[in-house]
């Protein structure tokens, strides 16, 4: 049986993490299923509106940093703890930023595998927690 935890992993410390080593564009094109979803409490987003953020995240947040902290694996389902962390500049969040705050929360994701590839997330981040070290 494959470690869908390690389908996983490249997630956060090649996509979401910025690195000079890769492009998350082809990573992603790969990681995720073609009919892929990300669902938060306010929407869901496809494969390539959610590639469209993240490059826009390296962009904004050019020292962004996700760290997994746990995974869980169960049946095709993987749930992940981060602790993420970054400096960003210009706006974000409603806020002008030239990167000399920056803020440290955490997130809770849900994934579903599906024949190798991320089919769906659900996704919780501490936004709140980032405004408010940021406003600091």
């Amino acid at each position: 049986m494959e470690n869908l935890k390690e389908v996983v992993r490249p997630f956060y410390t090649k996509c979401l993490t910025v690195n000079n080593e890769v492009n998350p564009g082809e990573i992603l094109e790969n990681l995720l299923a073609n009919d892929f979803q990300s669902h938060n409490a306010k929407e869901t987003k496809g494969k390539t509106q959610l590639m469209g953020q993240i490059a826009g995240f390296w962009k904004m947040i050019p020292d962004l940093k996700w760290e997994v902290q746990e995974m869980i694996e169960e049946e095709n389902k993987v749930v992940v703890r981060c602790i993420f962390s970054g400096s960003p500049k210009g706006n974000f969040m409603g806020m002008e930023l030239d990167g000399t705050k920056s803020f440290k929360t955490m997130s809770i994701d849900i994934h579903t595998i599906e024949n190798g590839q991320i089919k769906s997330v659900y996704h919780c981040e501490e936004w709140t927690t980032a405004i408010a070290q940021l406003r600091g």
